[in-house]
């Protein structure tokens, strides 16, 4: 676990560390670790296995059956997953996102219908309080769930969690929208009985149709269980929404419940930062590990629990700006990793976290007696598949600052020495006919399996997470990093990862210092502004 401090925050005590807070990358050392796992098929260990047991001091840990994980490959089909598991839900429903978009009727009449089928059914929603209350006081997304309120008063919750970093002054000053980027919830879980779906895709028309975005799909009770508690524990800390007249659904109010476990982030904001860093730090400790495996589902084939002989491990991360975070350290301890073959990374909103930046860079740079330098790639988006393109206002500059980001990246790699490609994703042009936004993020990881050749990609990390400094000082994240030896799931990440691959060009430091490509005044001026303010790109 990290701590981060902000000049605000530096009043909080010093919490325990979980794992190890590194300023610079982390030589890579070999382990010395005994190995836990073997390649199927073969004797030679895992040469991941010195790599997890240092995961296992950073987060929980679930051991599950690598036939419980599946891949999804568009926006297409992640909602018509999303809306058939929401229709066969019996028990629960819990949705964690930035926002629901304020025209998704007919998301809610899914939702809806489910309630009105099964009468044991419970669903809670957890949005941003910003981001879901922008269009106030015409329709938003608020608005629009309220409606679920009217009708299923004591089987639906509607939580909104504001940011402690916009109080007083600055919550008056600062207009809608851009102060958004003070800080938000960001998390995407999406959550139907005994089955939850990570991504990092909100839920709206754009992510539903041309919006590529990764969904990967878990299949076992535990791993659900879990997330909901990460997801209830955040309502818990949220502003609950209320209807309000019942002749007018879409009328509503965000109240403080008094059985909030923090007192208000709007009058006490530092007490509220502890009060959350108290309930969440055990979620994520490695002591709330569960290891034995998952039994094979009932609705599977009884062949299955005999093929499903290998182990998969899911580590659950968490970014709770200022006083927590277990993803940071763990990609630093991926990337420092000797087995490390190869990487590819993927943010569609390019501007690593610098100690990202450096770790990708230490990864590729140096060859050792030990370890050879990584090849590393990233994927990122092009300009005209930014969902800022063409944006009015202050957002519209937002591309051209994150190719200026992506040149300044290029510059670094040059001067390191280290072998990395820069490639942009580009789908036709977003606003016209068959564009495409990207917003992809996460890593996969191949690793050097000596007479095995390469293996891989063996470890991959899914989520919310930008992996940027604003992920990791502003926002509410939660992810996974992944690990198998599974030939068949290897073979899905192996796949998605070429999918995206297949809408990308390599790009380098001439095609990003063009005339039409260099960031302008404006830009610049625009970046400074949003660090001037407390915020973040």
């Amino acid at each position: 676990m990290i701590l981060q401090r902000t000049p605000l925050f530096n009043h909080l005590p010093l919490l325990p560390r979980y794992g190890r807070f590194v300023s610079r990358p982390q030589r890579r050392l070999s382990s010395t670790a005994a190995p836990s796992a073997s390649l199927k098929g073969t004797s030679i260990p895992a040469p991941w296995a010195g790599f997890t047991s240092q995961l296992d001091q950073i987060a929980p840990r679930f051991d599950i059956n690598a036939d419980e994980i599946d891949v999804l490959e568009g926006p297409k089909e992640f909602y018509e997953t999303l809306k058939r598991k929401i229709r066969n839900a019996k028990t629960r429903i819990y949705l964690s996102t930035l926002y629901v978009g304020k025209t998704e009727h007919e998301l809610v009449s899914t939702i809806h219908d489910a309630l009105s089928k099964s009468p044991t059914l419970k669903v809670s929603i957890l949005m941003d309080a910003l981001r879901g209350t922008r269009e106030d006081p015409e329709p938003s997304c608020a608005s629009l769930l309220a409606s679920l309120l009217v009708d299923f008063p004591e089987r639906v919750e509607i939580r909104m969690y504001h940011t402690p970093n916009l109080t007083g002054l600055r919550k008056r000053l600062i207009p809608k929208r851009i102060n958004e980027g003070l800080g938000l919830q960001h998390i995407k879980l999406y959550g139907m009985d005994d089955e939850v779906i990570l991504s990092g895709a909100n839920l709206s028309s754009d992510y539903f149709t041309n919006r590529q975005d990764r969904y990967h799909v878990f299949s076992s009770q535990r791993v659900s269980d879990y997330f909901a508690r990460i997801h209830h524990a955040v309502c818990s800390i949220s502003f609950l929404l209320q209807a309000g007249d019942p002749s007018s659904p879409a009328s509503h109010t965000l109240i403080w419940p008094s059985s909030n476990p923090a007192p208000n982030p709007l009058t006490h904001p530092k007490r509220y930062i502890s009060a959350a860093t108290s309930l969440l730090l055990p979620l994520f400790s490695p002591s709330a590990s569960s290891t034995p495996i998952s039994p094979p589902s009932s609705t599977r084939q009884k062949s299955n629990a005999t093929t499903a002989t290998t182990t998969t491990t899911l580590y659950p991360l968490l970014s709770h700006p200022p006083t927590l975070n277990t993803e940071l350290p763990a990609l630093t301890t991926l990337l420092s990793s000797p087995a490390l073959h190869s990487y590819t990374f993927t943010a569609g909103y390019f501007n690593p976290h610098p100690l990202i930046t450096s770790s990708l860079l230490a990864a590729s740079s140096k060859s050792t007696a030990t370890s050879k330098a990584a090849l590393g790639t990233v994927l990122t988006a092009s300009p005209s598949a930014n969902g800022f393109f063409n944006s009015p206002g202050i957002s519209g500059l937002l591309p051209p600052a994150y190719s200026h980001l992506s040149l300044r990246f290029l510059q670094r790699v040059r001067r390191a020495n280290a072998n990395i490609t820069l490639r942009e994703w580009q789908r036709g042009v977003v606003g016209y006919k068959d564009g495409w936004t990207y917003h992809a993020k996460g890593i996969w990881a191949y690793f050097s399996g000596g007479d095995a050749g390469v293996i891989g990609p063996g470890v991959t990390v899914i989520g919310s997470s930008n992996y940027t400094s604003r992920s990791y000082g502003l926002d509410l994240e939660v992810g996974a990093l992944v690990v198998t030896d599974d030939e068949v799931l290897m073979g899905k990440w192996r796949r998605e990862e070429e999918g995206l691959r297949k809408w990308t060009t390599e790009v380098g430091e001439e095609e990003l210092g063009a005339d039409e490509r260099r960031a302008g005044w404006r830009v610049r001026v625009a970046m400074w502004i949003v660090k001037v303010v407390g915020g973040s790109l």
